[in-house]
């Protein structure tokens, strides 16, 4: 029973480790101008 709760707090701090690191790991100045969204739809809408 032991081993269980253990592997199960194992599962959970690395799936906590996996979301902090794509959260928080991006870019240092965030992304560059004109990527995103907004180009996307400029350039869907013609």
């Amino acid at each position: 029973m032991v081993l269980i709760l253990i592997e199960a707090l194992l599962a959970l701090i690395i799936l906590v480790a996996i979301v902090w690191w794509t959260m928080f790991s991006g870019r240092k100045k965030g992304e560059p101008p004109g990527s995103g969204d907004s180009q996307q739809r400029k350039d869907s809408d013609n």
